[in-house]
């Protein structure tokens, strides 16, 4: 009765003594159970190989490979493109393994009792994409193919055809692998290509669209147009100065005409009566303000003076010159200063006319540039978007030319046999021992399980017992005071003498009113014997 009170090491050490036997047969038994059932299941033998993989030859600074894929996961890979129906055939085939109608029945068991293993060794990291190897730090991993069948012999001959399948299949893939690389890459760089062409065939229209508005002719458009508007200046400047001379060239022609009409008219009698007619009512109006001695009166006289002489010898001339002659006189051509005036008048009016024209053109020439700065930004965007789609373009070329490149080597690399090889290190083996059943195995999961069924069996045991072996157990049952304790005499004595109490005893106690775990503990001290 152990349930009703808290359990010590001294009551689990006497309940392994109680039931030792119960554990120890299940123990021994079950381990001889297990040895005998493994002559139920039939035998099947295990043949292992060993495949080498050795990385490849040129440095990988000099020569890229196109085979980038995880070592462990290539392994797989492989295994499985092995495994399938159409590869499996011809070596059943090849091998003479079954009748045709049994061929299913054979790939299955084939997938199903083929394993590969990566080779675990402290260089296992070599095999991994972008490892360096150490001088002198032994070879790269590599893999072991397992076969199990209940035929040694058969299991050997799998083995072998499999292994050598993978080492065939490792080969034809990397070759594959790397010129498909290297054709889609070529196929890349001709799309590229095309690209580029495409692209410097838009930049080229767009540069014939907009030829003198493009972002590179912004600073030479500015200094045209500044030295445009400067020529503008220096036209309008010459144009005001020609016009200003030419105004001047008339007045001084008008003047000139004028001087040269009055001196012709100065020969006509009718016009000398005249002036002698006005100097001497002019001469009245002054006498009759001044003295004679005034300056203005004697020059009135003398002017007089001269008309009247003058008229004098025009008349004269009249009376005894031919009148041809005078026709001629009249006739005559204007004087050299009038004519050069005239030709200065005319030079003038060429220079303003052409003035004009260099002004007109001018006008419409920073007309245009004025244009073309004002598209500047425009252009500028759709430019730029060109020549970026352009440098892109070319950029992606570059690199895809550069990758092309590297594919090639690799390729010629992988058809040398210069890249990762494989390399049948061990052929398989003919298993002398089965693999399963593992005797020693069963044996020992006998053993395991007689020890877990034995102890098993006790603790329901104990569970089940009801007997009270001790004053603890008396104790948390009754729920009294111990009163008394004599030595048990009897059959199990032996048994208790065996238990350690040392002397058996009887116990007995009164009921009545429990006392205090203190006065519990006081009595029992008291009353044993």
């Amino acid at each position: 009765m152990t349930e009703n009170r808290e359990l010590t090491m001294d009551d689990y050490l006497a309940m392994l003594r109680r039931r030792l036997k119960v554990i120890l047969i299940p123990a021994l038994l079950a381990p001889l159970t297990g040895f005998l059932v493994s002559y139920v299941f039939p035998p099947k033998y295990t043949s292992q190989s060993t495949v080498l993989v050795e990385s490849q030859k040129v440095p990988d600074a000099l020569v890229q490979s196109v085979i980038t894929a995880d070592f462990t996961q290539r392994i797989q890979t492989l295994s499985q493109q092995v495994l399938s129906p159409t590869r499996l055939r011809p070596v059943i085939q090849t091998l003479n393994l079954g009748k045709s109608e049994d061929e299913a029945k054979l790939i299955s068991d084939i997938q199903q009792n083929m394993t590969v293993e990566p080779v675990i060794t402290s260089m296992s990291a070599a095999g991994a994409p972008g490892a360096k190897r150490k001088p002198g730090s032994g070879p790269v991993p590599g893999f072991n193919v397992n076969y199990t069948d209940r035929d040694a012999a058969r299991a050997q001959k799998i083995c072998n055809a499999m292994t050598s399948l993978i080492v065939d299949e490792n080969l034809r893939s990397r070759a594959e692998v790397s010129q498909s690389t290297t054709d889609f890459l070529s196929r890349q760089v001709e799309d590229a290509k095309r690209a580029i062409d495409d692209q410097e065939a838009k930049l080229a229209a767009f540069k014939k669209q907009y030829m003198g508005q493009l972002p590179t002719d912004a600073d030479n458009n500015m200094r045209i147009l500044m030295s445009l508007n400067s020529q503008l200046d220096a036209s309008t400047q010459t144009l005001s100065r020609a016009q200003q001379d030419k105004a001047y060239t008339e007045s001084m022609l008008a003047q000139q005409i004028a001087a040269w009409k009055s001196a012709q008219s100065t020969t006509n009698p009718q016009t000398l009566e005249q002036q002698l007619n006005q100097l001497q009512a002019q001469l009245l109006d002054l006498e009759a303000r001044y003295t004679p001695d005034h300056p203005d009166v004697i020059k009135t006289k003398a002017d007089i003076a001269q008309v009247q002489k003058k008229l004098k010898e025009v008349n004269a001339a009249a009376a005894t010159a031919n009148p041809a002659d005078s026709s001629e006189k009249a006739s005559a051509a204007e004087p050299p200063e009038i004519r050069q005036l005239r030709v200065q008048i005319h030079q003038y009016q060429a220079v303003i006319q052409q003035a004009t024209l260099d002004q007109k053109k001018l006008q419409s020439s920073i007309g245009l540039y004025q244009g073309r700065t004002a598209m500047s930004p425009n252009v500028e965007q759709q430019y730029n978007l060109l020549t970026r789609d352009s440098a892109n373009a070319q950029s992606f070329y570059q690199g895809l030319l550069a990758k092309k490149s590297s594919a090639a080597l690799g390729t010629s690399m992988e058809s040398q046999q210069e890249g990762e090889q494989m390399h049948l290190l061990a052929t398989a083996s003919l298993p002398d021992s089965p693999s399963f059943p593992n005797r020693p195995l069963f044996a020992a999961g006998g053993l395991g399980a007689g020890l877990g069924l034995g102890f098993l069996i006790a603790i329901l045991l104990e569970f089940t017992d009801k007997s009270i072996r001790t004053e603890k157990d008396a104790a948390a049952v009754m729920d009294l005071p111990l009163l008394i304790s004599v030595p048990w005499l009897g059959e199990d004595e032996e048994d208790a003498a065996a238990s350690g109490n040392g002397h058996a005893r009887r116990h007995f106690w009164s009921r009545g009113d429990p006392a205090s775990p203190k006065d519990k503990n006081k009595d029992h001290e008291n009353v044993k014997v």
